[in-house]
């Protein structure tokens, strides 16, 4: 079977956007931690907007973060308002921010319970930008265990010296490295990028469903994020507890309702509910420790497989 995992680097459009969405959720937070943050960002060509809704007693230097990330040369535009007092109605009594389907997902193919294909990319992107910290691309395609093709894209890396690094770090039997060849201009004067673009990276891959929800930007009553972490968190127990080589975990929540409508665990392909654990936004918030999480930190190399505390 063959399978097939990418990677972008911290310096991607889309990547710099999410870290600009958890930096600002991190300084609402931690002024004021019941602040209700839902952000999205778009940046590029010197434009950089933020755009959503928030509610907290904390005052933000929203230009002043931003350009701390991507510099003084950028003009901010920021446009938010408060939250929806018709979403706020139903989060205010312990609901849900809103409906939605998350998956969480582990197995025993490698040592942080990720898909191999998905930890080889990673890896393989992670190492590269140790050397060249720049804008990039990795693709890994794995058959039957076997790494057949490597693809790796990176700014400011000469082909040459980039084919011998990801043979260092990575052996397969096919090698596509720049294969439009080298480049230079990347990041934000090379395109845009927007928040929550990038939601299979986030999570596992393509091999793995995703619900479809974005993380970045988000506080933990929007269950788009914080059920994502809990669903992991399931999964990974029960893969512990069964001794298992695969668990999926689905969740699906409806707007101001605390407690699911859907928290079913499939075990080597047995369904089974899922019982002793509190799936209310709150009871994930406590159980997690999110409150103790800096959300800037999972924005740059996936939300999971990385010793967070849902891992």
């Amino acid at each position: 079977m063959l399978k097939t995992a990418e990677f972008v680097s911290p310096k991607h459009p889309d990547k710099i956007c999410d870290y600009i969405a958890d930096s600002l959720l991190d300084a609402f937070l931690q002024n004021d931690p019941k602040s209700r943050v839902a952000l999205e960002v778009m940046g590029g060509h010197k434009l950089l907007v933020v755009n959503g809704e928030v509610t907290s007693a904390a005052v933000v230097d929203i230009e002043r973060v931003v350009n701390g990330i991507v510099g003084d040369d950028f003009k901010v535009i920021s446009n938010i308002v408060q939250q929806n007092p018709e979403i706020a109605r139903g989060v205010d009594t312990g609901g849900a921010g809103d409906q939605g389907i998350m998956v969480g997902y582990a197995c025993a193919e490698t040592e942080s319970l990720m898909p191999k294909e998905y930890e080889l990319a990673r890896n393989l992107c992670r190492k590269i930008y140790e050397v060249y910290p720049n804008d990039g691309k990795t693709q890994v395609t794995v058959e039957d265990g076997r790494v057949t093709t490597v693809v790796a894209s990176f700014q400011n890396a000469p082909h040459d010296k980039l084919l011998e690094l990801a043979k260092s770090i990575l052996p397969a039997e096919e090698y596509l490295i720049n294969p439009a060849g080298d480049w230079s201009v990347g990041g934000f004067d090379s395109d845009t990028g927007v928040s929550g673009r990038k939601i299979v990276i986030d999570s596992y891959g393509p091999s793995v469903p995703a619900g479809g929800g974005s993380f970045s930007g988000k506080d933990y009553t929007k269950v788009d994020r914080s059920g994502a972490y809990m669903a992991r968190r399931i999964a990974v127990d029960y893969l512990k507890k069964h001794d298992a080589k695969e668990v999926f975990v689905k969740l699906a929540y409806a707007i101001g309702k605390p407690l699911p409508v859907m928290a079913v665990v499939v075990v080597e392909g047995q369904e089974e509910a899922i019982v002793g654990y509190d799936l209310s936004p709150k009871g994930i918030r406590e159980y997690l420790h999110l409150d103790k999480v800096s959300f800037a930190t999972t924005s740059p190399w996936g939300h999971f497989g990385n010793g967070f505390p849902w891992d």
